[in-house]
């Protein structure tokens, strides 16, 4: 997904002068003793304080992501003013060292780039640089590890076996187990606690981070069981991710694992994971309300725990309720008198009860199109409401082009690790993706023209995203706007499912046994499934705690783009996700399985620093913005 360049970029050196200075001379050194030298003159500037010689190995269109390991914060630099204000405010406190580039270097369309590994004085860290005509152009730094605090993997894993006689804790690993499980959250308050186990294994991949980093976490979750917010979806849902894209953190799927995941499967492998990483989990437990307390710096959460109220005192709160908020039902008028049946498309049971029936789907991204198509399967009549366009890509296509290079069997048989791509994927700065992306969906659309000109002919809204980036920037920007297609495209073609589209299109009322649209259709209806998405996830830091912890924080998900849904000002990273936010204490963790599985690493750092009382300063806490 490297973007090509009008002219290409003729990589050359200064010979041993500052990279700044005029370059003379084509460097005949390997694209590997290139880097190495540019990484190690780097470390020699920073560990000097030498910030003006350190930004004269910077282009002046530069860009440093830094998840953590400067910042305690997950940010994005932009240009030589950024880096100058990060370095002057933090080069003393977190004094890097040690840098190395890892692995060779790889020269490509005049981009040099590579691994590095680098030491703070209290982490490990790893990253990833790309130079254009000697400079950097992206820099990636990442916290990988906390100095004396690491987990216990590898030569440090435990004993488990506990071998002699008269040992003082006669316990075995499973009476130690149960008194762990009986006691954390009733005689033990845990340190952290995370607001929803499942959907994505959202709060699971966190609490298994936490559990082996030994920060004391109790997930709770209102389903029944781990993994029933998907068991209880309908009958037909798959992930419509890959394999490759969707493992959780340390237990990957097994090579025999399907490509697109049923919904019962993915469930029951949460519920496993669940135990099988020793997590602590209240099933049908509900979180009522909560309130922060800033003398103590504890929250006060109360909970119904199958129905018996129960009082945590977690010094730290993390709301793992998935990307999205609470449902957007919208209000319609006489939507009161409907005859039939209608409900969010959260609420979705299946189509199994609609054979015969007439259904209409307001809505026209993912989550319609996949009940659509479950209604259809089943033997209903469908209308399909279009009140805006949607970016529509086909799986297999999407699974080649776009996931291909870095998620796909491929990759895994070239070498690439899930970590590795993952730190690709974040090694890009969301300044620069669209360019990536934008040619990437070029080649979709080449591909696919005549998928493309059958759905247009139908009278279905396409977009590519307001700049024609395509999936992934809508998806950051937003989280709404697209279908991954999985058949559903080709019945809208046909006529299979019926639709109704247009600018501005939307209902009117809702009558007993029909909804009419404002164009003045009249479409009947025994069933009504809003897929209408959902709101910021700081709507339920409204329902949870008070409408002014959820104004502080601020909008959650989007990047400030001043695209269509993202309104400004830019911020250069997802707002309030796996990050400090302006709510003391105040945790938002979500997104699919592959942010998760990779972010969900530098929340848990950033909550076992604080758990072990190391100086966690924030750098540049992100303001909040559109309250309400």
């Amino acid at each position: 997904m490297r973007p090509s360049n009008d002219v290409p970029f003729d990589l050359k050196t200064d010979n041993g002068s500052d990279l700044g200075g005029d370059r003379q001379t084509t460097d005949t050194r390997s694209p590997t003793e290139q880097l190495a030298a540019w990484v190690e003159r780097l470390g020699q500037r920073l560990a000097q304080r030498d910030i003006d010689g350190t930004l004269e190995l910077f282009a002046d269109d530069c860009h440093w992501r830094d998840l953590v390991l400067f910042s305690w914060n997950l940010i994005t630099l932009e240009g030589k003013a950024d880096i100058r204000d990060l370095l002057e405010s933090r080069l003393e406190a977190t004094q890097p060292d040690n840098w190395k580039l890892e692995g060779e270097a790889s020269l490509t369309d005049g981009v040099l780039e590579g691994w590095i590994s680098l030491e703070t004085d209290v982490a490990r860290g790893k990253g990833y640089v790309r130079l254009k005509d000697g400079l950097c152009w992206t820099l990636l730094t990442t916290m990988r590890e906390l100095k004396g605090h690491e987990e216990p993997l590898g030569r440090r894993r435990p004993l488990g076996a506990e071998h002699g006689h008269g040992l003082a804790d006669k316990r075995n690993w499973l009476e130690k187990r149960r008194d762990e499980e009986a006691a954390l959250g009733i005689t033990e308050q845990p340190y952290c606690l995370v607001i929803g186990g499942g959907q994505g294994g959202l709060g699971l991949g966190l609490g298994a981070r936490l559990k082996r980093l030994g920060v004391p976490t109790l997930i709770v979750d209102k389903a029944e069981r781990p993994g029933d917010q998907w068991r209880g979806r309908y009958k037909s849902l798959c992930l419509h991710d890959p394999v490759w894209y969707d493992h959780m953190p340390y237990l990957p799927f097994p090579d025999h694992w399907p490509i697109f995941t049923p919904k019962d499967q993915i469930g029951d492998w949460l519920e496993m994971y669940a135990k099988v990483m020793e997590l602590n989990y209240w099933a049908k437990t509900e979180c009522v309300k909560a309130s922060f307390d800033e003398a103590e710096g504890r929250w006060t959460v109360e909970v119904l725990r199958d129905g018996k109220p129960i009082t945590l005192k977690p010094s730290q709160l993390i709301l793992a309720t998935g990307m999205s908020g609470v449902p957007n039902v919208p209000v319609y008028p006489g939507a009161e008198t409907f005859a039939g049946q209608q409900h969010h498309s959260s609420q979705h049971p299946g189509g199994d009860a609609w054979r015969g029936k007439r259904a209409v789907v307001i809505g026209a991204n993912n989550s319609a199109h996949d009940i659509c198509a479950d209604l259809v399967e089943n033997g209903a009549d469908v209308t399909m409401v279009q009140r805006s366009s949607t970016h529509i890509v086909r799986s297999d296509t999407l699974m080649e082009v776009v996931f291909g290079p870095l998620y796909s069997e491929d990759a895994v048989e070239a070498g690439l690790t899930t970590d590795k791509a993952d730190m690709l994927f974040a090694s890009i700065p969301y300044k620069v993706l669209p360019q990536f992306h934008r040619q990437a969906f070029e080649q979709v659309k080449e591909r696919d023209k005549a998928f493309y000109d059958r759905l247009a002919a139908a009278g279905f809204m396409l977009d590519f995203g307001d700049d024609e980036s395509g999936l992934f920037l809508k998806y950051v920007r937003r989280g709404s706007g697209y279908y991954i297609d999985v058949g559903a495209c080709e019945l809208i073609a046909d006529g299979t499912i019926k639709l109704k589209s247009g600018p501005g299109l939307g209902v009117d009322h809702i009558e007993p046994d029909a909804v009419v649209l404002n164009d003045g259709s009249r479409l009947p209806a025994d069933l009504i499934v809003y897929a209408t998405g959902y709101g910021s996830m700081n709507g339920w830091a409204a329902r949870l705690i008070s409408q002014d912890v959820a104004d502080k924080v601020g909008r959650c998900w989007g990047l400030g783009s001043g695209t269509t849904k993202d309104p400004g000002p830019y911020e250069g990273e997802l707002r309030n996700m796996w990050k400090p936010t302006q709510q003391q204490n105040l945790w938002f963790h979500g997104g699919n399985l592959h942010q998760s599985r990779h972010y969900s690493l530098y929340l848990a750092l950033q909550l076992k620093a604080r758990f072990e009382g190391l100086d966690t300063s924030v750098y540049k806490l992100a303001p909040s913005y559109h309250q309400g």
